[in-house]
């Protein structure tokens, strides 16, 4: 089968193995950790509980795509992965929901790096048009970077992953001082939800969303050196390091600080900081915490212009979407993105930012977690027809990802759960149109 990306991809696009991990970390620690703590500290060790659900089922999800890249992998896992085990069809539902939760994502991101930055800049916090497009100003800040080439972007990739790491390792060799000195006062879980089927499953769904983009070196393929080899290593490395970092860090958190103090936050770990080390520790961490969305910002921004061009190279969009620039970048993909995710951050900055944030992580998660299931679906597919050699212990891994997926996408609730499934829909008149003007589509054909 002909790499049909990979065929005009040019060698010095090429991401190693350490801007593949780099990615992978990078895109999952963005806003997630920062802001939840808000969010799960009314849940007390219901939380707890739900990072440990959400950190098992992302390892068995990262083991199933490990596999499948080491089968598929050139071009996009989000179309290849659902195309092999169901047809184009599928594989182009899959994609486009993929490609609509890369640029919410982004949307959600820009919101998130506003709302640390509120700790330094409290006007940020109000509800008004500054803080959207300020938030607007830093997505196309990073549209530019990647529209100059995915070499400059996985730089700075690897630039903002050490900084935001900072807070995050920070958070856990603080909690450990204190506990170690007897210092501590463990008040987090006073007066929180009891533990329950119900809070737990609420739990794992917004702890997903932090762990969002394990996937993302399978996403990008067509432009990973070694890509047999480099895919699988970098998203099993991302996942388990991202999932240790967040349960130790997230639960030092909500540990430490009293619940009301949490739920006052627009930024948890500067709130951390400022209470348990000092006010001025506190606002360098709101600055770190906002690179880490914006570095997240950088990830995301590269792979919603990488499936438009993987989409339009099976002539399933329009060609215009697979054309690159002169850096190799998929300049009218990239623009449709930024364009979209602007219109979402602006259109919803009435909700605040508190309510925007909950909001978008839901329809973002919904929108990734189709991935996550037809992943699952097709690695079982490709196994029972010989396609796949897996062990009996690799099947049970992927039917308790794609059930974990299951569940989560209910936990997203009704209305993000029929955003993600009307804006997932709206491709279907795009898919057929396209195949009726290019009926001898194949998956081997380029565009020229």
């Amino acid at each position: 089968m002909t790499n049909t990306a990979a065929s005009i991809e040019r060698p010095g696009q090429k991401l190693g193995l350490l801007m593949c991990i780099a990615l992978g970390m990078g895109n999952m620690i963005g806003s997630g950790v920062f802001l939840l703590p808000r969010d799960l500290a009314p849940l007390g060790w219901n939380a707890v509980i739900g990072w440990g659900v959400t950190i098992t089922g992302t390892l068995c999800l990262a083991l199933i795509f490990a596999r499948l890249s080491r089968r598929l992998p050139g071009g996009s896992a989000a179309f290849t992965y659902a195309n092999a085990a169901f047809g184009p069809g599928v594989g182009f539902i899959v994609a486009w929901s993929y490609w609509i939760s890369c640029w919410t994502a982004n949307a959600t991101l820009a919101v998130a790096a506003i709302s640390n930055l509120s700790i330094v800049a409290p006007r940020l916090g109000e509800k008004g048009p500054l803080a959207a497009l300020l938030a607007i100003g830093f997505l196309w800040f990073f549209t530019l970077i990647n529209l100059t080439g995915v070499r400059r972007a996985g730089n700075t990739q690897v630039i903002t992953l050490l900084l935001k790491l900072v807070p995050v390792i920070g958070a856990i060799g603080v909690a450990l001082w204190l506990l170690g000195t007897g210092e501590a006062r463990v008040e987090g879980m006073a007066h929180t939800a009891p533990v329950s089927l119900s809070a737990i499953s609420g739990a794992a769904t917004l702890t997903l969303f932090a762990l969002l983009g394990f996937e993302s070196a399978a996403i990008v393929g067509d432009r990973v050196k070694d890509p047999e080899r480099t895919i699988p290593r970098a998203t099993l490395i991302a996942a388990a390091a991202t999932g240790l970092l967040y349960l130790l860090s997230c639960t030092a958190v909500t540990l430490l600080l009293p619940v009301d103090t949490l739920q006052q936050s627009n930024a948890a770990y500067a709130t951390f900081f400022g209470a348990l080390v000092s006010p001025m520790a506190g606002d360098v961490v709101a600055i770190f915490a906002a690179i880490a969305a914006l570095g997240a910002l950088n990830g995301f921004v590269l792979l919603q212009g990488e499936i438009p061009r993987e989409l339009a190279h099976r002539r399933l969009l329009p060609s215009l979407l697979g054309h690159d620039n002169r850096f190799g970048s998929p300049f009218a993909a990239q623009i449709l993105s930024s364009t979209l995710a602007s219109f979402v951050v602006y259109a919803n900055y009435s909700r605040g930012l508190a309510g925007l944030f909950t909001f978008m992580v839901l329809v973002t998660t919904s929108t990734a977690i189709i991935l996550y299931v037809v992943g699952s679906l097709a690695a079982l597919k490709l196994e029972h027809r010989g396609e796949l050699r897996v062990s009996p212990g690799f099947a049970a891994v992927t039917l308790v990802g794609a059930a974990y997926s299951c569940w989560a996408f209910y936990g997203a609730g009704l209305e993000a759960s029929l955003w993600s499934l009307a804006m997932t829909a709206a491709g279907l008149p795009i898919y057929f149109l396209m195949r009726r003007s290019a009926p001898a589509w194949r998956e081997e054909a380029p565009i020229a």
